[in-house]
């Protein structure tokens, strides 16, 4: 395997973590004006992810400067070409962050339900956005032979990729209303667990719809076959049990089940793209690849080796966090930070 494999499926695996973990945050974030009946309940809500949200956030930091690092082309590429979606998200991570930190700090009613609203903006575009830049990296956007995006924004607009946007949007909120029935007190957990019920059945429509439009406007049949294999079977099958688990009450097993459809849906957008990294909708022979964009095998060769050393600590310090702070989050005002 080539230190080029070995870097595209480091990037795969460092979306995949970022989607899982901060997919619930999304999620949150999206749930927090409508299931929060008060400001207990809401302030709740957001002590469940207050200790994570930013240290999940690194996950797509570390992508990003891997994409950079190891394939510079693709980076350049792709921050052109999905400039206006991309500060999109970037402003409303922005804006979500800020709200964690001011909302608790002025007891005015008003001043709270206003950053609540601001925390479910910060949480609805990325979460939205995710699904329409996935989609185009299979489908292709105008990609010419010096590798420049000459395209505009509406390029990336259509309906496969609004499709995509409901995919990661319905399966973020639904990664964390599940994620809050297992950190809130029991009768609080109760009721999010009925709207993961309700929340699941838009998710699979929406999945169902994409898999069909994938077949149709992707060239899936040429890179996977008819039958695309395990990992994409194993992502609806993991869907549909995620279902089953919820309407059991099984929620510990329904959130690690759904880690799983998110690891395997992930999975099969990069299977689709290898060895693309990004396809041209102009002449799939334009399309970059994980040797026309990489960086020099020096440059990957010294990459891999920081990363050998350094990555052990990353993953060590986030399992120790969730560690530490794994125990339900009650209505004790004094135990609520945010």
């Amino acid at each position: 395997m080539t230190l080029n494999t070995i870097w595209f499926l480091l990037i795969a695996v460092l979306f995949i973590g970022y989607f899982i973990l901060e997919g619930f945050d999304f999620g949150v974030g999206i749930l927090l004006p409508f299931v929060g009946k008060n400001d207990t309940e809401r302030r709740m809500m957001i002590n469940t992810i207050g200790p994570h949200w930013d240290g999940n956030e690194v996950w797509l930091i570390t992508a990003g400067g891997a994409m950079f690092a190891a394939f510079p082309q693709w980076y350049a590429t792709l921050f052109s070409g999905f400039y206006l979606v991309l500060f999109l998200m970037l402003i409303a991570l922005i804006i979500r962050g800020v709200a964690f930190e001011f909302r608790s700090k002025d007891e005015n009613p008003k001043w709270r339900t206003f950053w609540d609203w601001v925390i479910f903006i910060g949480s609805f575009i990325p979460a939205f956005l995710w699904g329409v830049a996935l989609t185009n990296f299979i489908r292709g956007v105008p990609i010419d032979a010096n590798f420049h995006f000459i395209g505009n924004f509406w390029n990336l607009i259509s309906g496969y990729s609004l499709i995509g946007g409901l995919v990661s949007l319905t399966g973020f909120t639904l990664q964390g209303a599940i994620f809050l029935s297992l950190k809130l007190e029991e009768q609080f957990a109760i009721r999010i667990n009925k709207i993961a019920r309700k929340l699941w059945i838009p998710n699979i429509i929406a999945v169902f719809l994409f898999a069909i439009e994938t077949y149709f406007l992707t060239d899936i049949l040429d890179r996977l076959g008819v039958n695309p294999g395990f990992v994409p079977i194993a992502a609806v099958l993991s869907l549909l049990t995620v279902g089953w688990l919820v309407y059991q009450n099984y929620n510990g097993w329904a959130f690690f089940i759904n880690c799983l459809a998110i690891l395997f849906s992930t999975t099969t957008i990069f299977m689709i793209l290898y060895p693309r990294v990004l396809v041209s909708s102009i002449d799939k022979n334009l399309s970059l690849t994980i040797i026309n964009s990489a960086s020099s095998p020096y440059t990957l060769k010294v990459m891999s080796i920081i990363a050998l050393i350094f990555l052990p600590f990353v993953l060590g310090y986030q399992i120790w966090a969730y560690w530490v702070f794994r125990k339900r989050i009650t209505s004790n005002k004094e135990s609520l930070h945010y």
